[in-house]
């Protein structure tokens, strides 16, 4: 009884110190998640206001996302006239009609992250050749790292590192490598809806799954050449992973939603885990070939590996190489960022070659002026004027 009457004291006088010091902690926390989900936004919106800047206000947490989310799936539902270009209002209807009734530079909200929209060219032109790093990227670390990061993510010293890495991958002697790759992937597409003529000569396509299709088959040869078939399966894998993230962009704005179990956020790591491992199983065996003295500089990927290994840019300058982490999100982002949007520049002009026939009649013989039927080679593309003209307009 003595001795329970000793103790009894010090573990009150401890209990309330742990349970202090937990309250202490959470108070802190909940402090910081106050202060990021509505102090902050609210003194950046105040800041971005007094330099003349209109736009939304913030709303806590959500920003402008649940107004997204409604007036995109609404868009669609639209219908567009016939010879018609104005198609902002449907592909971008709320940053359309926030642009139109707050001016050419406004304020949007990605959650409580805030957005400054610039559709003026002069002004647009300032920012993307501004040197002085003012200007920074929105850093969505777990949306990256399912999706994909790599250069596109990066900034100062890392961005300028990875851009040299790089850089020589993509120089004109480089590509020209590639034109049988993209030849053999053009046919293909071609003999595909030749094979698919009705008795009286036609036939009806969805252009936009197709040309998708073509732009990941162009990026799997290019980019992992004779591994073909695994680059194919990291496009058809990444063809689910971007509308399963797309589809919860109201939730992906919750901090931690996507470490939570839920059954999307499982099969969409399993997802990025299986793309990850096929890259590095490819990214090791490329490796191991360009050790035993192979030639394996005819795609995106021996270009980039032989690049980081030297240790030097195309200007002879030492520099560090990537981790074979890096390596892998840098071609997850090849095919992020490659797929979608050739494939889109194609179907567009399609679209408007479709809308001006007169024009789809002038390629189509300045092609077949020009090559007849053989092979296009890189060398005639300087001589195709009125397909450039094209492309240039649709773009």
């Amino acid at each position: 009884m003595v001795l329970g009457a000793l103790i009894s004291p010090a573990l009150v006088q401890w209990s309330f110190l742990l349970c202090g010091s937990l309250g202490f902690v959470l108070l802190w926390q909940a402090a910081k998640l106050i202060d990021r989900l509505w102090w902050h936004p609210r003194r950046l919106e105040r800041a971005l206001r007094a330099q003349g800047l209109h736009g939304t206000s913030y709303r806590f947490l959500v920003g402008d996302v649940v107004d997204y989310e409604r007036r995109s799936k609404a868009a669609p539902s639209r219908s567009m006239p016939l010879r018609c270009h104005n198609i902002a209002p449907l592909v971008a209807p709320l940053l359309h009609d926030i642009v139109r009734e707050h001016g050419k530079a406004c304020i949007s909200w990605f959650g409580p992250y805030p957005k400054v929209t610039i559709s003026d060219p002069d002004l647009t032109k300032e920012v993307m050749s501004n040197k002085f790093g003012h200007f920074e990227k929105l850093k969505f670390p777990a949306l990256s790292r399912l999706l994909a990061g790599g250069v596109a993510t990066y900034e100062g010293e890392q961005w300028v590192k990875h851009k040299r890495i790089l850089n020589p991958a993509f120089h004109l002697e480089k590509l020209k490598l590639m034109m049988p790759a993209f030849s053999t992937c053009c046919q293909e597409l071609v003999s595909r809806w030749t094979l698919s003529l009705g008795s009286d000569g036609t036939y009806e396509v969805d252009a936009c799954p197709e040309f998708q299709r073509l732009s990941g088959d162009v990026i799997s040869r290019t980019a992992f050449g004779s591994n073909y078939a695994e680059g194919a399966r990291i496009f058809q894998l990444q063809s689910v992973q971007t509308p399963r993230l797309l589809a919860r962009v109201k939730k992906i704005i919750i901090p931690g939603y996507l470490s939570l179990p839920t059954k999307n956020n499982r099969r969409m790591s399993e997802i990025n885990n299986e793309i990850e491992s096929i890259l590095l199983n490819l990214i090791r065996k490329r490796m191991q070939a360009m050790q035993e003295g192979e030639n394996t500089k005819n795609d995106l990927l021996g270009l980039m590996l032989e690049s980081n290994m030297r240790g030097t840019d195309e200007n002879g300058q030492c520099i560090s190489g990537m981790t074979i982490d890096e390596v892998v999100e840098e071609c997850k982002l090849f095919y992020f960022a490659g797929t979608e949007t050739t494939s889109i520049l194609l179907t567009w002009t399609m679209v408007i070659l479709s809308m001006h026939p007169e024009w789809q009649d002038r390629a189509r013989e300045e092609v077949l002026g020009l090559f007849g039927k053989n092979k296009i080679e890189h060398e005639g593309f300087a001589r195709l004027k009125t397909v450039t003209m094209i492309l240039y307009e649709v773009l």
